[in-house]
């Protein structure tokens, strides 16, 4: 009986793979899907269609993930743990690309296959791990300072947080509206924030390598402290402290901020708003001139399990083409990536705030690159929370935080 079942064992054991791959090579084209935030697809419809129409055999599938990058992560990293090929291209938030390449969830590219060289350096940069290109970026992103035009009046925006501070308390109190707000909730966004002012304050707070805590425990309070004494005072509201960037981004349109941080995708939907034709955008304020912003935005990366390689690389250089690239910024108002698109004289016309937004993204500083960065994100976003909350003072958040970033880093970020 063993001898007759042994060939039947070998068998079965040979036909096997790995969880989720296939026992085949997988087909280099075919039908393909791309799984990216739903926050980013409100004009890829016409982009997709053309695809669709040139390629009828390597149609593409849009799959929308939810708005939020946590949740987006969260499916993505169920998806590609089970191996799964359901996703061929992937929209990934720039601070992922560390981890989703250690974990080996997508593949490397070859550079001389996108011109690279037109993208904004400063992009690229995202994309790149450990000197391999793992993605292509799509769009960017810097945080801005929007602010009323008409509620200013004669005075220039802040240029600083003493300046932010005055005219936020001045002029909103005799406006009757919120002096400031940016993205508050315990999530990405927070971190994001609180990364933004101690970047302004002249500080940072991992290495470049993700490889030691460098947070300065001075410049880190000043920078914490500018958001606790904000909302102790009232010039940032109670309220902002349950905003994201669409909470955030409907105060500011609905006329009930003087001044909001928010991304560039805000800028279109403010022009057909209540605040349209009164307000503008500049740099963020910082301690003691211009701030910095963190580099924000997507990069298009092929998933590992995809059994449509050739054709998911196929669609990225199709989709991140200068022509494409046009319509992230026209139809989308996301920041492009290529950067001769700043410098057209027809582009600025309609869209004012780009040698602005340029400026910023070329200062602006990327998130830790590790592959850890999920829990230094966590670590970062749910002590800055307590601090604004009042729950714990600035000057023991400020060291707890160095404390458990410390022990991220040491259990393997």
């Amino acid at each position: 009986m063993l001898r007759r079942l042994l060939p039947m064992v070998v068998t079965l054991v040979a036909g096997c793979t790995a969880l989720g791959s296939p026992s085949e090579e997988p087909p280099a084209a075919g039908p393909i899907t791309l799984a990216i935030g739903k926050d980013t697809t409100a004009f890829l419809r016409p982009q997709l269609d053309r695809w669709n129409a040139a390629h009828p055999n390597e149609p593409v599938t849009l799959l929308e993930l939810p708005e939020a990058s946590d949740e987006q992560r969260a499916q993505m990293v169920a998806n590609l743990q089970a191996h799964s090929d359901r996703y061929d291209v992937l929209g990934l938030d720039v601070v992922w690309t560390a981890e989703f390449a250690d974990a080996g969830w997508i593949i490397p590219l070859d550079r001389g296959q996108f011109p690279l060289g037109r993208f904004l350096p400063p992009v690229v940069d995202t994309a790149v791990y450990r000197d391999k290109l793992w993605a292509v970026p799509y769009f960017s992103n810097a945080g801005l300072l929007y602010y009323r035009t008409d509620l200013l009046g004669a005075e220039k925006p802040p240029r600083t947080w003493a300046e932010l501070r005055d005219q936020a308390i001045r002029l909103g109190r005799d406006q009757g509206i919120g002096g400031y707000a940016g993205q508050f909730l315990p999530y990405e966004g927070l971190t994001v924030n609180f990364a933004e002012a101690v970047q302004s304050a002249g500080g940072q707070i991992l290495s470049p390598d993700a490889r030691q805590v460098t947070m300065d425990p001075a410049i880190a309070r000043t920078a914490l402290d500018h958001l606790v004494t904000g909302v102790r005072e009232g010039w940032i509201p109670q309220e902002a402290l349950s905003y994201k960037e669409e909470e955030s981004r409907l105060a500011f349109q609905e006329g009930r901020l003087l001044f909001a941080r928010n991304w560039p995708h805000a800028y279109g939907p403010a022009t057909h708003s209540a605040v349209a034709g009164k307000f503008a955008v500049t740099r963020l304020p910082g301690l003691d001139g211009p701030g910095s912003s963190t580099l924000g935005g997507v990069n298009l990366a092929v998933s590992a399990f995809s059994r449509r390689q050739q054709s998911a690389l196929d669609f990225i250089r199709y989709f991140t083409g200068l022509e494409n690239q046009r319509l992230v910024l026209t139809q989308g108002s996301f920041p492009p990536v290529w950067t001769e698109l700043y410098d057209d004289p027809a582009l600025i016309k309609r869209f004012p705030y780009l040698p602005v937004l340029k400026e910023a993204i070329l200062t602006a500083r990327p998130r830790p690159v590790t592959a850890n960065y999920n829990q230094v994100s966590l670590a970062i976003s749910s002590a800055v929370s307590g601090a604004l909350a009042r729950t714990t003072p600035v000057d023991e958040t400020v060291a707890d935080l160095r404390q458990q970033l410390g022990e991220v880093i040491r259990s393997g970020g």
